[in-house]
């Protein structure tokens, strides 16, 4: 002891001296003693610096580095730990401590590794306390052995020894800046493989010790830990993400070499800007802002004149705060160099890649705004891959993006970029894109381009170019955006839209598109202060007719002009009466019999459905009876001419009903009745011998109409040839064709009057009585009903040959109630 040291401390001395005497013995239990005697000497009374210095020391180091036994290791630890706690000092400790850790965490040759996790822990505690009690002065001779304590450490399997590890790492970069840069990088791959580990906490602690490490360090590994940092920004833990977020904006403020990284270590900031935590996303606006605020004071002179004179757009996402000026041109500048690798990023197998990188984008063109004009042609391209992709995530922020093009880049621009891929390959991404472009332009600065925007549209190259879906509904949108932005300046490109709507309308399989399409006609109409998608055909039926009819001649069954005639005519309601002459010559045209039959078979149909409300379109100006003969001779008669095969029978059946729609609208008078009778009757007999119920069933009711309106004009000749058909029909295998064939003989007996008629008639009418009285006996209920009604009718001709007729038949029938029926119903007539 020192002279004149006091008297406690030398007791103190004295009595440790006893107890470290016997460290050195063999005995664990020894050993164990004298360290429990020594923790309770330090108990009774500090230990005073100088004393921890001079005597415990070295033992205690000696005891870490190499005692057998753990327990004498765990109670040395604790001792040292107490002793650094209580003042000693930690650069007398250094030389001694250090080594002892070094040889427990990684000695050489790998064996004597301490193998209790807490005791690592422990060790790695004790280094922590030693930095922290050095403040850095003494530190710069041990930075190697520390680095690699901290290397093992980083590694080791128990997740607290990590997490103490990086917190070391930290303050071991704060404690010597100065020559820590030299011994940094020996720290990245031992830190990077540990940042994937399966606890968040060890994560955050990772990502703490990176950010000090690289900040006083060698700020050349940002590249070696940018990725795994990236990756973290897709962490399930929201922690994590706060941590990855706080430790790039540190590096954006206070990195020594950071103007160098800025294009690297922006996107990953501006990447947390769409985290789902409110609190991230705040942190991240926080440090961004700070970013361009202290870069805009250090770029004052530079910036001078945007300073001085910045004015803000006139048009502006609505909703959107604007960036401030340093933000922007922190952008702006560094665009070039960050465009490419998103770009590449976009198109990653990973989905939340392409995600988190086209939320990315559409940020950067926020902040660059007109700048983006320079890298239209790597966005273009860009964005066309990334709209056809399956997840809606990616297509909604890529569309959000286009829509900032269409926003700040002159249209001069980027729709000519547009609608030369359109028109080299139209593809639906690229009506996507066009779409969203227009959307986000204002109706002044497309006002210029709407008659090429219009005519791209309509060109048959595109408006007809896919019936996909996805391409039939982008094409749709185009239109919709344009009737949103440019309202009443459509009225100058409104036909073009007109072709498209009904072109998109006419594509067979996309009914569930009708309804959208209706929607947007209607909008077109009220930009026009028209009153709904009518008043549109009636403004444009003359030219669309024009564009259907161009080479009508030329048709077949799969021209789209076809479809697209069926639209404009059943869908525009009274307007296709006002070109009722255009309509017909292209009827007339198509529907010869040397035209393909396919092609027949559906204008006949259009035909038909037009006919059903005649009067509400056909024939709304009523003009359509004036037309009647060449609808008679021209269509109906060439097609209902018997030929074989399956297609020439439907075109006959198409052809009957198509009659049949006429003759019910009720549209002709009598006399008009009368004239198509006479030009079709021997057809649509014959036509009651179809294979086709539906032929069958229609010839017998145009049959019948005509006998209702102009049969008792008839003479017996006429009514001779009709009845023997109809009668056949009452054997026919369909229940609709026998009603129908006894309704018709009903009105063919109302068709016979008292005169010469009747007894021209007499046999054919008891013929009629014995064929009807055999169908009293019909196993179907309301067949027999039906006829009893004929006869009932036909009794007041010739009653008392049908009462020979019925005594003759009476006793054969299985239910002569009918026959009773119809004799009492001949007395009652005859009174």
């Amino acid at each position: 002891m020192a002279e004149g040291e006091p008297r406690g401390a030398a007791e103190v001395s004295a009595a440790l001296g006893r107890h470290l005497s016997r460290l050195q013995e063999p005995g664990r239990e020894t050993r164990l003693r004298a360290l429990k005697a020594i923790a309770a000497e330090l108990q009774e009374r500090p230990v005073l610096p100088e004393v921890f210095a001079g005597q415990l020391l070295r033992p205690l180091a000696r005891v870490v580095a190499a005692d057998p036994a753990e327990r004498c290791r765990e109670l040395a630890l604790q001792l040292a730990q107490q002793g650094l706690s209580q003042g000693a000092d930690a650069a007398a400790a250094l030389p001694e401590l250090l080594p002892a850790v070094a040889q427990r965490l990684c000695p050489a040759g790998g064996q004597g590794r301490e193998p209790c996790e807490e005791l690592r822990l422990a060790l790695v505690q004790l280094v922590g306390l030693l930095l922290e009690r050095s403040r850095g002065a003494g530190l710069a001779p041990y930075l190697p052995d520390l680095v690699r304590v901290l290397q093992a450490a980083l590694l080791d399997p128990y997740p607290e020894v990590k997490r103490e590890a990086c917190r070391c790492a930290a303050a071991c970069a704060r404690a010597l800046p100065e020559h820590f840069h030299m011994q940094s990088e020996s720290l990245i791959k031992p830190l990077m493989q540990t940042i994937s580990h399966q606890h968040f906490r060890v994560r955050v602690a990772v990502i703490q010790a990176t950010g000090a490490v690289i900040q006083f360090g060698n700020g050349k590994s940002v590249d070696d830990v940018l990725s795994h940092l990236t990756q973290r920004l897709f962490d399930e833990i929201p922690q994590v993400r706060h941590e990855v977020t706080t430790v790039i904006g540190e590096w954006l403020l206070h990195l020594r070499d950071r103007y160098s990284y800025f294009h690297k270590l922006i996107p990953v900031l501006l990447g947390s800007f769409t985290d789902e935590m409110p609190e991230n996303r705040k942190l991240a606006l926080s440090y961004w802002k700070r970013v361009g605020s202290q870069w805009e004071k250090e770029n004052e002179d530079d910036l001078k004149d945007k300073l001085d004179f910045s004015v803000a757009p006139s048009h502006y996402p609505e909703g959107v705060v604007r960036p401030e000026l340093g933000c922007r041109e922190l952008v702006t500048r560094n665009l070039s160099k960050i465009l490419p690798g998103l770009c590449h990023d976009m198109t990653d197998w990973v989905e939340g890649t392409r995600i988190k990188s086209s939320q990315l984008l559409y940020i950067l063109l926020l902040h660059a705004e007109d700048h983006i004009t320079q890298h239209m042609e790597l966005l273009l391209r860009t964005l066309y891959r990334v709209c056809s992709d399956e997840e809606s995530n990616v297509v909604r922020n890529c569309v959000k993006a286009a829509k900032l093009i269409g926003t700040f880049v002159s249209p001069k621009v980027s729709l000519t970029l547009i609608l030369s891929a359109l028109k080299k390959t139209p593809m639906s991404a690229h009506l996507m894109i066009l779409a969203s472009v227009i959307r986000g332009s204002t109706r002044q600065v497309l006002e210029p381009h709407l008659a090429d925007l219009a005519n791209t549209l309509s060109q048959t190259e595109i408006s007809q170019r896919s019936e996909e879906v996805l391409y039939v509904e982008q094409l749709l949108g185009c239109v919709q955006a344009l009737i949103e932005c440019c309202q009443e300046d459509c009225k100058d490109i409104s036909l073009q839209l007109m072709k498209v709507l009904v072109t998109i309308m006419a594509i067979p399989r996309l009914e569930h598109l009708h309804e959208k399409v209706e929607e947007t006609m209607s909008s077109l109409a009220e930009v026009q202060h028209l009153n709904g998608f009518l008043d549109l055909y009636k403004q444009h039926i003359v030219q669309l007719m024009e564009w259907v009819s161009l080479s009508h001649d030329n048709w077949t069954c799969y021209s789209p002009e076809l479809l697209q005639l069926d639209i404009i005519a059943t869908h525009s309601g009274p307007v296709i009466g006002k070109v009722l002459p255009d309509f017909i010559l292209i009827l007339k045209t198509c529907l010869q019999p040397t035209k393909d039959p396919q092609m027949r078979l559906k204008l006949f149909t259009i035909l038909s459905q037009v006919l059903e409300r005649a009067n509400e379109t056909i024939n709304s100006e009523g003009q359509f009876l004036s037309y009647l003969e060449i609808v008679i001779k021209d269509m109906l008669a060439p097609n209902l001419h018997w030929h074989a095969g399956r297609t020439a029978a439907a075109i006959r059946t198409t052809a009957i009903s198509c009659l049949w729609a006429l003759i019910y609208s009720e549209m002709l008078s009598p006399k008009e009745v009368h004239q198509v009778e006479d030009a079709l009757m021997t057809q649509v007999i014959a036509t009651m011998d179809e294979d086709s119920k539906i032929s069958r069933l229609t010839a017998c009711r145009i049959v019948n109409s005509f006998l209702s309106v102009c049969g008792k004009e008839f003479g017996p000749d006429k009514l001779n040839t009709i009845y023997p058909e109809i009668l056949k029909r009452l054997d026919d295998v369909s229940h609709d064709v026998r009603l129908a064939a006894a309704e018709t003989l009903t009105s063919w007996f109302k068709c016979i009057g008292d005169g010469d008629g009747k007894s021209v008639l007499k046999s054919n009418i008891e013929f009629l009585y014995r064929e009807l009285l055999i169908h009293l006996d019909d196993p179907d209920q309301n067949i027999q009903q039906a006829v009893l009604e004929v006869l009932k009718e036909g009794s007041d001709l010739c009653p008392d040959l049908l009462v020979e007729e019925i005594e003759v038949v009476v006793h054969k029938h299985r239910t002569p109630v009918y026959c009773n029926q119809l004799l009492q119903h001949i007395q009652s007539r005859r009174k």
